[in-house]
């Protein structure tokens, strides 16, 4: 979950750092996905969604603490961050993509 939220994050400020714009150090996706749509309005409905994966930046980082999260949510984490990753990845230039 933790790793989830963190690809999603790390590609939203991506997309912040390719366009030059400023932003502050946060691990609020809402506020980092405002900045994101801001750049690009097409972005807003995925975005709005991952806003979603905030709480992973603390809870259940760690394996073994006393609440695992069921499969079913951590999959959906995973496919959320996955659709963040590839919609900020459309948008940036074939040079910078991996």
């Amino acid at each position: 979950m933790f790793h989830a939220q963190q690809a999603a994050e790390k590609a939203m400020k991506a997309f912040l750092t390719w366009h030059s714009k400023v932003f502050r150090k946060t691990h609020n996706r809402a506020e980092i996905g405002q900045l994101c749509a801001s750049i690009d309005g097409s972005l807003e409905p995925t975005l709005r969604r991952a806003a979603e994966l905030t709480d992973y930046a603390w809870k259940f980082r760690y394996p073994g603490e006393p609440h695992e999260p069921p499969r079913e949510e951590a999959e959906g984490a995973l496919a959320l961050a996955r659709e963040v990753y590839d919609a900020i990845l459309a948008r940036l230039p074939d040079e910078v993509r991996p």
